[in-house]
């Protein structure tokens, strides 16, 4: 047995030493994540959040144009329908940024990825900002596109890079940044859109072009740190370059378990170039891997998370809570989402994976019930708004401690260095579109439906909860060789109970 390997054994075993090293994780790496975040999912949640409240005064400033333009107000469907395509072409350019997200991570590096996906905030920042001097609202809809694009990439690629940084140990908490840092980019849009600060109608030209400060921060501090270690091991054969960014992100003493591990994967992976995304559907040994990412993503969206908050101010209103300060309450959601994101770091490494999505699912399945119920007697007593208040806020909670958190972290552990990039092309693709269908869709079901739609987020809660209790495995604290194994074990023992005869042995011996 090599040194490498007896101290391979040691940490398997559970030396106490490195347990404690790996309790804490390096300050190199902690600020890698912040540099990552920063320009990625921050910028996701901030520009779904800061469009909110410039909502009328962009409305006035078309009007205004049209009227220049044309000398006649503009119709209110005409202007409905130029608001909705500002609104909803953000995720017509995230799917398009995500469907190109892994090829760019693939050619260019995760951090070079990262770091070439900052011009496109840069150029939508100039182009919404060029709209009211210009008078030219169409410059709008272009820069709105454009910071789709970057929020498509940055959450196609930021998690891939966080996943592959960070230690084995420390993977859940690490890439829960992904969740913690969309979750503050939500709550910060909603505190800088306060009348406070930049929510008053002379400020919405400077409060949209702000996406271009996360880009600079991003452009200014993320090339202090490392590409993504496996990425110049396994996809580039970067021995010293790896090794390098190893002590940077791990510390001088505390990489060698990871090194093997990659060493490992990197092994597996010669000759085997990394996948497109119709190739995961070819391949009949990642079949459920890619549907558990397919439906983990599309669940995200189509969960009842976008109802809770198309209803939060009617049942702010319900409860008497005057009109002007119905924008403090609403940042009180995001910060509970916020605080929700940061508790799932502390727990992931702890509960684990499994434990949490399927909590989180099953809890918003009961708070669906019990918010369909405050709504159908509303006017039963005047304690009844309150409590779908207390709906409101549990079932973010419970969003936040699961699905919120946990669906990036699994993409990242499901598949292996070759077929991770194309993963989540599908997964953010999927998302994406779940997202553009929902903001479709959900209005008639509102309006057919109206508070019973919760029973059909309800149906779809459990249907997810039971299907990752029957099919995915916890992943807490195993290399991504490891958990690939496992599916593919579970394939063979399947395959055995179907067949009978020599076969069966020979098809459940273990790779």
């Amino acid at each position: 047995m090599t040194k490498g390997d007896t101290e391979y054994q040691l940490l398997l075993e559970g030396s106490t030493e490195t347990k404690e090293k790996i309790k804490r994780p390096n300050k190199s790496l902690l600020l890698a994540i912040c540099a990552a975040c920063i320009g990625g999912t921050f910028q996701y949640g901030y520009n779904i959040s800061i469009i909110n409240a410039p909502t009328k005064s962009v409305q006035n400033f078309i009007n205004q144009t049209w009227l220049e333009r044309y000398d006649e107000d503009i119709s209110e469907q005409y202007l409905t329908l130029l608001w909705s395509n500002i609104v909803s072409i953000f995720t017509i350019g995230g799917f398009i940024g995500a469907s190109i997200g892994g090829t760019l991570a693939i050619r260019f590096g995760r951090k070079g990825t990262l770091m070439m996906n900052n011009a496109f905030a840069l150029l939508a920042a100039l182009l919404m900002g060029l709209s009211y001097p210009t008078g030219l609202f169409e410059l709008l809809i272009v820069g709105r596109f454009f910071t789709g694009v970057n929020a498509g990439i940055g959450i196609c690629v930021q998690p891939l890079y966080l996943g592959e940084i960070a230690p084995r140990a420390l993977r859940g908490a690490m890439a829960m940044g992904t969740s913690i840092f969309i979750t503050g980019g939500i709550l910060t849009g909603q505190v800088i859109g306060l009348n406070e600060l930049l929510g008053k109608e002379e400020h919405w030209p400077i409060l949209l072009c702000t996406t271009c400060i996360p880009a600079f921060l991003q452009l200014i501090i993320l090339p202090w740190f490392p590409e993504s270690p496996r990425y110049l091991l396994i996809d580039r054969g970067d021995d010293v370059g790896c090794r390098k960014a190893m002590k940077q992100l791990h510390g001088a003493d505390n990489f060698d378990r990871e090194w093997e591990d990659m060493e490992r994967e990197r092994v597996s992976a010669i000759g085997i170039k990394p996948k497109k995304p119709w190739q995961l559907f070819m391949d009949r040994s990642l079949r459920w891997q890619v549907l558990t990412i397919i439906l983990l993503n599309a669940a995200q969206q189509l969960n009842g998370i976008n109802a809770i908050y198309f209803y939060t101010d009617y049942v702010f209103e319900e409860a008497g809570i005057p009109d002007v300060n119905i924008p403090y309450v609403t940042v009180g959601t995001g910060a509970c989402e916020c605080l929700t994101a940061l508790t799932c770091g502390m727990l992931i490494e702890s509960l684990g994976r499994k434990v949490l999505i399927i909590g989180g699912y099953t809890l918003m399945a009961f708070w669906c019930i019990c918010f369909t119920l405050t709504l159908t007697f509303q006017g039963a007593g005047l304690w009844m708004p309150y409590l779908s208040m207390g709906c409101v806020f549990a079932f973010i909670l419970s969003f936040g401690l699961g699905p919120g958190g946990v669906t990036n972290i699994l993409t990242t552990e499901l598949f292996t260095q070759t077929s991770r990039p194309a993963a989540y092309m599908i997964g953010g693709s999927v998302n994406w579109l779940s997202f553009f269908v929902i903001g479709m869709v959900f209005p008639f079901i509102v309006t057919k439906l109206q508070q019973y739609c919760f029973l059909v987020f309800l149906v779809i809660s459990v249907l997810v909860a039971v299907y990752i209790f029957l099919v995915v495995p916890e992943t807490k604290n195993k290399t991504f060789l490891e958990i690939h194994t496992e599916f593919q074990s579970g394939d063979k023992r399947k395959a055995s109970k179907a067949d009978d005869g020599p076969r069966t042995t020979l098809l459940s011996t273990p790779l």
